[in-house]
């Protein structure tokens, strides 16, 4: 059985997201139905060996031609280098303007995919059929595509949704688990966002998800999605509501840089932690009871997830995660954007976020 989610707004073509098992041997036919000239898989190494074959096979039974390029698995595809090597890949394959790209991975593959298939010949189509559960609970969805830099995350990118996302949460199975449980904080996020009931289930009944349990997954997986897509629908370019889904990411962007985008921290465990510092942050300013920043450590400590700077084995200064939050896309002004919360559930945007405050806190939280 599948569930299927639109996700539609004003501004962009409506498209689905399938969400179900087994759907990467039936993505031909999904993808045949967008009817392409050919379909050109963009994964990376790992993905590749483990699914490149099966979704290979399953475009070819559909009756379309097709190849993959694979680049190096980790953040730091996410380059100017490898979107060159895979736009390169695509015009020497002689792709052309009714070709589709097919994002065969977690969220780095989908950004870069996405982001090539944006800049190919002005843009093409593409459809995400993202394999870790960060990517199918957030960065699939939404048309969200970029590349890093040494002076941040995500700042080179293009808004370029996709014409369909194929969710398959037997792919998830073969995830390491700190993958799933980093995937488990975005989900997590959508809790803390708007749906306190969510939340609470997540740290109760479903909480078997970030251990890996296939049904609870399921159950998370769709309500992420439905959430996301009514946020996107209304707010595609991030002008108002759309930026609640950066809850944790300004502080968690910073950390990452900060690290060089290294693995001592994944993205979504820095989105972890990124969330309960937004959450004491708000205490700390009056904005929210500290029993509800309490609450929401709580449910990300329970994942396995780090809620604390101490928790990261690296001596961060106050100073150097300022001047990154400086840099953030959400930055306007010369004040610092935070997404904050009132309570579980309830969080809003505070474009006018004193930065001598968030120093203070940050030296409070373990930054020296």
């Amino acid at each position: 059985m599948t569930t299927t989610i639109p996700v539609a707004g004003g501004a962009f073509a409506p498209y689905e997201v399938v969400v179900g098992r087994g759907l990467l041997k039936t993505a031909g036919a999904e993808v045949a139905a967008l009817k392409p000239t050919r379909a050109f898989i963009v994964s990376d190494e790992t993905v590749a060996a483990i699914h490149g074959e099966t979704v290979r096979a399953s475009l070819e039974g559909a009756g379309l031609a097709t190849g993959i390029v694979t680049v190096p698995a980790g953040e730091a595809s996410k380059s100017f280098e490898q979107l060159e090597a895979v736009l390169d890949r695509l015009l020497a394959e002689g792709l052309d303007r009714k070709s589709l790209v097919v994002a065969l991975g977690g969220g780095v593959v989908g950004d870069l995919a996405g982001l090539a298939a944006a800049l190919f010949m002005r843009g093409i189509d593409f459809v995400q059929i993202p394999t870790t559960l960060l990517a199918q609970v957030d960065s699939s969805v939404g048309g969200k595509t970029a590349i890093d830099t040494s002076r941040g995350k995500n700042l080179i990118g293009a808004f370029h949704q996709p014409r369909r996302v194929l969710a398959d949460i037997e792919a998830l199975a073969t995830l390491p688990m700190r993958q799933v449980r980093s995937g488990w904080a975005e989900v997590l996020k959508h809790g803390l966002i708007c749906d306190a009931a969510f939340f609470d289930w997540l740290g109760g009944e479903g909480a078997a998800g970030a251990k890996g349990d296939p049904d609870a997954l399921e159950r998370a997986v769709i309500r992420s999605v439905e959430i996301k897509a009514q946020i996107v629908g209304e707010d595609e370019k991030e002008a108002g509501r759309r930026a609640l889904l950066n809850l944790g990411h300004t502080f968690g962007h910073a950390l990452e840089a900060e690290l060089a985008f290294d693995e001592t921290l994944t993205h979504g465990e820095a989105v972890a932690l990124g969330c309960a510092m937004a959450f004491r942050y708000s205490a700390r300013q009056g904005l929210c009871p500290a029993a509800e920043a309490e609450r929401a450590e709580a449910g990300i400590r329970a994942a396995g997830l780090p809620t604390r700077l101490s928790d990261v084995a690296h001596a961060f200064t106050a100073d150097a995660l300022i001047a990154r939050m400086a840099g953030d896309k959400k930055a306007e002004g010369g004040r610092l954007t935070l997404i904050l919360a009132r309570a579980v559930g309830d969080a809003f945007t505070d474009k006018d976020v004193d930065a001598e405050a968030v120093r203070a806190f940050l030296i409070e939280e373990g930054a020296a």
